[in-house]
């Protein structure tokens, strides 16, 4: 590779997307091939009932990973992008509503600017009134708890460098929230405006559900982003609330005991007990739970996902 060429892999995640993946292919290939990147484009086949895996096939040149069932959007990122072996990696949705015309404004802006990471902002999106008051929602308790500065993370469309995901490995709704996790580790975040398209053919796959999931990893992630080097000063701290709170109520205890009232007649004891013992159990056990289980992940060579096969067509992507 010449040291002025760009050494680009495009990684799509799809989901029943038969109808949507000649012409995405087709328009990545004409912008790689204008620009004269060095390539590989990357479909992620996430557990298709469709034809998309048997049209894919016919496409060249791609590299297609197949996983054995439908494990989610972030785990198609995840399989995608430890499969890529260019310095850029660059993701996007399956849905064509991501421009690849694009793709040169990312690469300039990352190089110019020299961030590691620029993210896509759909500033006019093509997406239903409901989904844009999601996203809005969205993004207001982000800021809350993460403070990114990133306008639109729901947007696919991003650039990184590769390095950025070493020692990394994505589950739940996560790759919403990449930018996050690579600024608190010291990387430089970007981001720049971009063309949204409406969807023309195929179903949303975007359900309440995966709402639910984003708000839930976005919690995580906040205290991730916060306490992961230092759990004592957030598990300390609730733990002395809870312990002021038992101590509070210890107190109204005794002076209903000094004065006679018998504990059996007043619920003082009980909530002694409760905030001593069972609100701090709850709480904290979701949240060490959740950092065994990054750990797990980052130290170990298992995942959230299982591939069942991986076609790569032998037509070279540097044309």
């Amino acid at each position: 590779m010449k040291e002025d060429q760009k050494g680009i892999s495009i990684i799509i995640p799809l989901f029943n997307e038969q109808d949507n993946v000649s012409l995405l292919h087709n328009e990545i290939l004409e912008v790689c091939r204008n620009h004269h990147y060095i390539f590989e484009i990357i479909f992620v086949d996430d557990g298709s009932t469709d034809e998309t895996f048997e049209r894919s096939k016919a496409l060249s040149p791609l590299k297609i990973i197949r996983l054995r069932k439908n494990f989610g959007q972030t785990a198609a990122f995840d399989a995608g992008i430890k499969a890529a072996k260019y310095p850029y990696i660059i993701t996007m949705d399956g849905d064509c509503q991501n421009d690849p015309n694009d793709i040169p404004l990312l690469i300039e802006t990352l190089e110019k600017n020299r961030f590691d990471i620029v993210s896509g902002w759909r500033k006019k999106r093509k997406d239903s009134l409901s989904k844009r008051f999601i996203s809005r929602v969205a993004h207001r308790l982000r800021y809350f708890l993460i403070k990114d500065q990133i306008h639109d993370s729901g947007c696919s469309l991003k650039i990184y460098k590769k390095e950025c995901f070493d020692g990394l490995s994505l589950y739940g709704e996560m790759h919403r929230f990449i930018p996050a996790l690579l600024m608190g580790a010291g990387y430089r975040i970007g981001e720049t405006i971009v063309n949204h398209r409406p969807r023309y053919k195929g179903v949303s796959k975007y359900n309440w559900k995966r709402t639910v999931k984003g708000i839930v990893d976005m919690m995580a992630i906040a205290f991730w982003h916060k306490f992961a080097s230092r759990p004592l000063h957030f598990l300390g701290g609730l733990g002395l609330l809870l312990i002021f709170f038992g101590f509070s109520a210890g107190a109204v205890t005794f002076y209903n005991f000094l004065i006679g009232q018998g504990m059996s007649e007043t619920a003082w004891p009980l909530l002694t007990v409760f905030f001593f013992l069972a609100g701090g159990q709850f709480f904290v056990s979701g949240l060490i739970i959740d950092v065994l289980l990054r750990n797990h992940y980052e130290t170990t060579r298992n995942k959230a996902y299982s591939i069942k096969e991986i076609w790569q067509n032998e037509a070279s992507g540097n044309q």
